[in-house]
């Protein structure tokens, strides 16, 4: 099995360096044994039957797995682009070597000897084997070139990426990242059109054709004046909110519909005149007097003029979130920075 693995390891490493880096052409070898029979044409050592360290060419096996699979000759020659005959000689000198029948032959079906079928068995769990060992290989080899792209949401990528992304590319600097800065609506619908592996942000009430992974929530907070009298409390209330004049990001965000979702409940209208895209330009305008500022407490920067408090009675949150096609698999180095993601993530809020 080791010289088998050996040269199918060269072999597919060829394969890898002068195809796509998008293809793989792994995933191929449980699906088409002729694949297998093309990428190797030496013997291999295939797991006990009653003979110890017995020598199959694996040509002969995967014409066996091909005739067992299909029950019949013709499927198999088929199947194998050979002619009938060159099957039927190529599974003669297979039991030759193994020395007992593995089918039984009639004019209406082909079936398994016992001993055929303890055979297939035993190359099931050899292809099993191979196919897992070039996975392995193919996502060493992913992780140390390739390029990965990612949408997030502004008061993410300003306050949580520099620490993520510097780990990751510490840990796999051939891996490119190209990162978009998107608000979350645009964000679901760039990962809708495939035109990025997955998005970070806030999760919505209708996920659609997206999956969704949990990474924390984020709760939303009101920043006051310091000279603001809150008398103990560690939070206030919507209503109270609506007396203050209030500063508030624009409809595109997630957190704005939020708010005003949560005003409509309670039957409330809040006295705002003034709204902005960015965070930044609301939190400056916020320490200049200018009114409160509603903000996820992400957004909020740790040394800020102003006084911090959660927003209760509702208590509003967001929770952030990893959002992919449905069904769709990451690749190995898109996967390995959410892991980081998720890391780090749990870190800061231990």
């Amino acid at each position: 099995m080791q010289g088998m693995m050996d040269q199918e390891i060269k072999i597919d490493q060829h394969r890898l360096n002068s195809r796509p880096r998008k293809q793989s052409g792994f995933r191929t070898l449980s699906k088409h044994v002729s694949s297998i029979v093309i990428l190797c044409g030496t013997s291999c050592l295939i797991p006990p039957l009653n003979h110890s360290n017995m020598n199959i060419n694996f040509k002969l096996l995967g014409v066996f797995l091909s005739v067992a699979e299909n029950a019949s000759f013709r499927k198999a020659a088929d199947q194998t682009n050979r002619s009938m005959s060159a099957v039927s000689m190529q599974i003669k000198q297979l039991e030759e070597q193994v020395g007992v029948a593995l089918f039984q032959r009639t004019t209406r079906k082909v079936s398994l000897t016992y001993e055929g079928e303890k055979l297939l068995i035993s190359a099931r769990k050899a292809l099993a084997e191979l196919e897992s060992g070039l996975s392995q290989i193919q996502h060493s080899i992913d992780l140390q070139h390739g390029r990965l792209s990612f949408a997030c949401v502004p008061t993410v990528a300003s306050t949580r990426l520099p620490l993520i992304l510097t780990t990751f590319a510490k840990k796999y600097p051939g891996i490119t990242v190209h990162v978009r800065e998107l608000a979350n609506i645009e964000l679901l619908d760039c990962v809708r059109r495939r035109e990025v592996d997955f998005g970070i942000g806030p999760m919505p009430e209708n996920k659609g054709d997206l999956d969704f992974a949990p990474i924390f929530v984020d709760e939303y907070c009101a920043m006051l004046p310091k000279t603001y009298q809150d008398k103990g409390r560690n939070g206030i209330s919507l209503r109270e909110l609506c007396t203050l004049p209030l500063l508030m990001l624009s409809d595109a965000s997630t957190f704005r519909g939020q708010v005003e979702k949560a005003l409509s409940a309670h039957r409330l209208e809040a006295k705002s005149n003034y709204e902005f895209a960015h965070v930044n330009t609301l939190i400056a305008m916020a320490e200049a007097g200018l009114g409160v500022a509603l903000l996820p407490r992400l957004a909020i920067p740790r040394k800020t003029l102003l006084k911090v408090v959660r927003m209760v009675d509702p208590a509003l949150s967001r929770t952030i979130s990893i959002s992919t096609i449905r069904g769709h698999t990451l690749s190995p180095s898109a996967a390995r920075l959410v892991d980081i993601f998720n890391e780090l993530i749990a870190l800061s809020t231990q």
